[in-house]
């Protein structure tokens, strides 16, 4: 028979256990979120008793409301290194369901991927056992790599541009030739190590 040693629990392990559980059923809706920084994880708790709000970005506490009288409405907050405004809208639906909604810089998540889509160019790839992942976004030229914003040096080549920048011990660079079409306007491929790497869909 154990001793009673081993079956007690303290009051704290017993509030955090509990904690976590009431956490856990308040989770009503998680998002991911690709910007040039990175694919940032938000997470938001909706108490439909309490009207308790939090919003989590990447596991951190954002915003917190322990009682709203009001169980719809928005939250806003800012996500990432470029300090991203993102909404979220609370919608009753029907009696006591909710619908929510994120919005990125006022629109939608998914209008907002999709114009992303054709505002950057994302490269994911592996150097040395090390995964990175390269943005660039195509109107201000600007690189991004693991979250950082890179140090660039621009060169204009025969056939169009090369944005230099280097990664670790690695030489890479952007270039940017014009398709021919206007429809597809200008291509840019990354090189590393004077190898193509392969544009990612995020």
């Amino acid at each position: 028979m154990a001793s009673r040693e081993e079956i007690t629990v303290s009051e704290d392990e017993v509030r955090s256990r509990y904690s976590y559980l009431e956490k856990m059923t308040d989770l009503v809706a998680v998002w991911e979120v690709a910007l040039s920084d990175g694919v940032h994880k938000i997470e938001f708790e909706h108490g439909t008793t309490s009207g308790k709000r939090v919003v989590y970005v990447d596991g951190k506490e954002e915003i917190r409301k322990e009682w709203m009288f009001k169980l719809v409405g928005k939250e806003t907050f800012n996500v990432g290194a470029s300090n991203t405004k993102a909404t979220i809208n609370i919608d009753a639906v029907s009696g006591f369901a909710y619908e929510y909604t994120l919005e990125i810089n006022g629109k939608s998540l998914k209008k907002y991927m999709e114009n992303r889509s054709k505002t950057t160019n994302t490269w994911i790839l592996s150097l040395g056992g090390k995964d990175y992942r390269v943005v660039l976004e195509k109107d201000t030229m600007d690189v991004w790599c693991n979250g950082q914003k890179m140090e660039t040096v621009g060169e204009f080549v025969e056939d169009g541009t090369e944005t230099h920048f280097s990664v670790g011990d690695h030489s890479c660079y952007i270039k940017a030739v014009s398709s021919g079409k206007r429809k597809e306007g200008i291509i840019h491929t990354l090189i590393v190590d004077d190898r193509e790497i392969p544009e990612a869909v995020e």
